[in-house]
């Protein structure tokens, strides 16, 4: 049998016990301080949470209820329209004031009331069995392209089917069909076409069927199936082979960080005892008579940060917030086919880019941010959190001026070559310097090849 150690003893008084609650993180520390505080409260509060407080047998039995009402009563109610939940307060009062009063005629409307909603409820009750598939053909389209969708509806029961409707939510919209009477084994499709004139991540589904009177007092509705994302893309344009413009290299930048290994040389010096001996540069040695060594300038690979203001007071129009998603999209996909460290930043979060879709993907969901997210913040943000880019290119629209843009260079990292691309609707694609920044104007994203080949050259 093994002797649990003995406890030190120590001579200090013993702590005074509401101390010791707050101290003891265990069961019985909060114990303690639960006492505590029920010390600190008066009479008139301990009665009360003793009848409504969170402990209370008035509180727990209003949680049942409101468990009980949410399981047993809500499914029942919740066929009711609003013109259903009219209908039957208007029955309702029509019953009680006609016989309180006498009148005949509010007790016959009450009673046709009442029958409306007793005959509303032979359209909703049963159980229709199908089963559904939900299929599109693409999940990622471009915008303006065409995108389907396809239900296929089997009847799965033994027994013939009314008829129904068929409801697909399209994002905001709804796409509804009618569904006939169906025998068992039948199968029925629908094709259905969905507008991709903008760029946005749609939610298509749940497919649910729905039954009830056609005079529209009940409705019951039933989810057959999972709703599907439907990515629509901005368009984006093919750049060169080599995207010229872009920093591609296999070396990466030289800094003014020496090291004893690395690939771009920079000077010799004595050698020191440790220094790897495969850089030992044997001329100069025989030359001076002592062991000289190569050292070299670290270099780092080539990063490059795009930046994209979503700020509404940046952009003269939405459309020109679109065609910079666009260039920043096209930019972003050369990068991703060069294998080049690429970062996306906006000016509420970072955008995922390690492959071409996910950044298509997260771009198609980008929308306006606050007005008080800034050109200027933009810049700050990726001078903070992508302090290593060597290239820095930024997108906004036509409010940016050129003295916004000096504003800008002061801010990201001195090392960078900043590019800002500034979208005006309708205008010629132009390229100036404002010192060492490019700033390229450009109307349409089918100018950015030229506009690129033009940014090589500088």
């Amino acid at each position: 049998m093994t002797t649990a150690p003995e406890r030190a003893t120590s001579t200090a008084p013993p702590p005074d016990t509401d101390t010791a609650g707050v101290a003891d993180t265990g069961a019985s520390g909060t114990t303690r301080l639960r006492r505590a505080a029920l010390r600190d409260r008066t009479p008139l509060q301990r009665a009360l949470d003793a009848v409504v407080g969170d402990e209370s047998v008035v509180s727990a039995w209003w949680r049942q209820a409101v468990r009980w009402l949410r399981v047993r009563v809500w499914p029942v109610l919740e066929p009711i329209t609003g013109f259903g939940w009219a209908v039957l307060v208007g029955t309702a009062v029509a019953l009680v004031a006609g016989i309180g009063l006498g009148w005949k005629e509010l007790i016959v409307i009450g009673i046709a009331g009442a029958l409306l909603l007793l005959g509303g409820i032979g359209f909703i009750v049963g159980r229709n069995r199908y089963r559904i598939e939900l299929d599109l053909a693409y999940t990622r389209v471009v915008v303006g392209e065409r995108a389907l969708g396809r239900i296929e509806i089997h009847a799965a029961s033994t027994k013939p089917l009314l008829p129904a409707t068929i409801e697909v939510p399209v994002g905001k919209a709804l796409a509804s069909f009618h569904l006939p009477r169906m025998q068992p084994g039948d199968v029925h499709e629908d094709v259905f076409a969905i507008p991709t004139s903008r760029r946005t991540i749609l939610r298509v589904g749940p497919v649910r069927s729905v039954r009830g009177d056609p005079v529209g007092l009940l409705r019951r509705q039933v989810k057959w199936t999972d709703p599907v994302e439907l990515f629509v893309h901005p368009k984006t344009v093919q750049l060169d082979e080599t995207a010229p413009g872009l920093i591609r290299d296999l070396e990466g930048i030289t800094t003014r960080d020496l090291t004893s290994s690395d690939i771009a040389f920079h000077a010799l010096r004595d050698y020191v005892a440790g220094d790897d001996r495969r850089y030992i540069h044997w001329k100069s040695s025989a030359r001076t008579g002592q062991l000289m060594v190569r050292q070299f300038e670290q270099t780092r690979r080539s990063v490059l940060a795009l930046g994209l203001s979503t700020s509404p007071d940046d952009y003269a129009d939405p459309q020109e917030f679109e065609t910079a998603i666009s260039i920043l999209g096209s930019l972003g996909l050369q990068a991703v086919r060069d294998e080049m460290d690429v970062v996306v930043q906006t000016s509420r979060r970072t955008l995922p880019a390690t492959t071409g879709k996910r950044l298509l993907d997260a771009l198609s969901g980008v929308e306006w941010s606050p007005r008080h997210d800034r050109f200027l913040d933009l810049a700050a943000t990726i001078a903070r959190q992508h302090a290593g880019a060597s290239v820095v290119m930024l997108h906004a629209g036509a409010n940016v001026d050129p003295m916004l843009v000096r504003r800008a260079r002061t801010l990201l990292p001195t090392q960078a070559r900043v590019i800002v691309f500034t979208v005006v609707r309708g205008a010629s694609p132009k390229l100036r310097p404002i010192g060492d920044v490019a700033l390229a104007t450009i109307g349409s994203v089918s100018d950015l090849p030229r506009v690129m080949r033009g940014v090589a050259l500088q």
